[in-house]
C-alpha cells in the first residue's frame, strides 16, 4: 500500500430535482425565469449546480455528501441559500488543507436556455469559494427531449472539482 499523500484529488458530484409551481428556479445563485414560471422543488433552494459542486468537493476528500452535513430532516436547512452551505463545504475542505483547482459543471435542463446565466452564476459561484471564476467552467445541455430533465420534469447537474493540497 502507497503511503504518500497524493497531490490532486478529484470529486464528482450529482444533483437532479423535480420541476414544480410556486417554487423559485434558482441555479448558481442566479434566479431564472422559466417559461412556465416553474422552479426546483427540494428542502434548500433546490440549486442543482451548487449542490452537485458541494458533493463533488465532499468526494474528492471522502467526506460523505451533502445531507450528511444539511440533513433535509433537519427544519434548520430549510429553504436555505446554498451558496451558503457551499461557503460551509468550502470551510471544511481548507480546514483539512485542501484548495480547488478547477471545477468543470454541466447543468442538464431542456428550458430556460441556461447559457445567458452562467457568466452570473460563474461569479456568484467564485465568489463563495474565493477562487478565479475563470476556473469554474459552466454549460449547459438538453437531453433531446429523454428522460426526465427531456420530459421537464426536472433539472440535473453533474460536478467534476479538482483539489490540490495546499503545501
Amino acid at each position: 500500500m502507497n503511503s504518500k499523500s497524493p497531490k490532486l484529488r478529484i470529486g464528482n458530484g450529482y444533483d437532479i430535482h423535480r420541476l414544480v409551481e410556486n417554487r423559485n428556479l434558482i441555479i448558481g445563485g442566479v434566479k431564472l425565469q422559466h417559461p412556465e414560471n416553474l422552479g426546483l422543488d427540494g428542502h434548500s433552494d433546490a440549486d442543482v449546480l451548487s449542490h452537485s459542486i458541494m458533493d463533488a468537493l465532499l468526494g474528492a476528500l471522502s467526506l460523505g455528501d451533502i445531507g450528511k452535513y444539511f440533513p433535509p430532516s433537519d427544519q434548520k436547512w430549510k429553504n436555505a441559500d446554498s451558496l451558503f452551505l457551499l461557503s460551509k463545504v468550502i470551510e471544511l475542505i481548507r480546514k483539512q488543507g485542501w484548495e480547488v483547482n478547477n471545477i468543470d459543471s454541466v447543468i442538464v435542463a431542456e428550458r430556460p436556455k441556461i447559457q445567458p446565466y452562467v457568466e452570473s452564476m460563474q461569479k456568484n459561484i467564485s465568489n463563495t469559494l474565493q477562487i478565479d471564476y475563470r476556473f469554474i467552467g459552466i454549460k449547459a445541455t438538453t437531453n433531446e427531449k429523454l428522460g426526465p430533465e427531456g420530459r421537464e420534469e426536472g433539472i440535473s447537474c453533474h460536478s467534476v472539482v479538482l483539489l490540490e493540497k495546499k503545501e
